[in-house]
């Protein structure tokens, strides 16, 4: 009679296996959080002189974002990528496939990528005081409501997500 504390063949392979993918594990581990940490490459169009559009890029280089920039100028390109007129901003971006126009947000730029809409992009049309890049001290700490709108390839837009934004408490 065997005992039941001594392995049999049976139970080998098993632990053999586990061992086997176990290591294929630990090995593969830092190439995926390589992989996964790898930037998020962006393109963006801008004014050469324009400090808000190099906030905006500091804000997206500091999420996780590698930022290659065309200081040429932001119509030609806006334009080509069919983004309409009346949503634009002083910055235009490529990501993904996706148009992010104007100062929006990091996390609303990686929602996008992951929610993968039929859409053409973001846009922040305007300057709104408080986005990323029309922020900080330089505004007085001032952080105006705005919306980041879904353009659709149509043009038409929704509501992506709000800031509600709040004004500097007086002293």
């Amino acid at each position: 009679m065997k005992n039941a504390l001594t392995p049999t063949s049976t139970i080998s392979p098993t632990r053999r296996q586990w061992l086997a993918q176990a290591m294929a594990c630990t090995l593969a581990g830092p190439a995926l959080a390589a992989y996964a940490a790898a930037p998020t490459p962006v393109e963006v169009w801008k004014d050469p002189h324009c400090g808000c559009c190099q906030d905006w890029v500091d804000h997206m280089q500091a999420h996780g974002f590698a930022v290659t920039i065309h200081a040429t100028g932001n119509n030609a390109v806006r334009a080509r990528l069919g983004l309409p007129q009346k949503l634009g901003s002083c910055h235009t971006a490529l990501v993904g496939g996706y148009v992010v126009e104007g100062h929006v947000p990091a996390s609303d730029v990686r929602a996008l990528l992951k929610q993968k809409p039929q859409a053409l992009g973001l846009a922040v049309p305007g300057m709104p005081v408080g986005s990323p890049g029309m922020d900080g001290a330089v505004y007085g700490n001032r952080r105006d409501p705005y919306d980041v709108l879904l353009v659709a390839r149509d043009g038409s837009t929704r509501v992506f997500k709000s800031y509600p934004g709040h004004q500097k408490e007086s002293t």
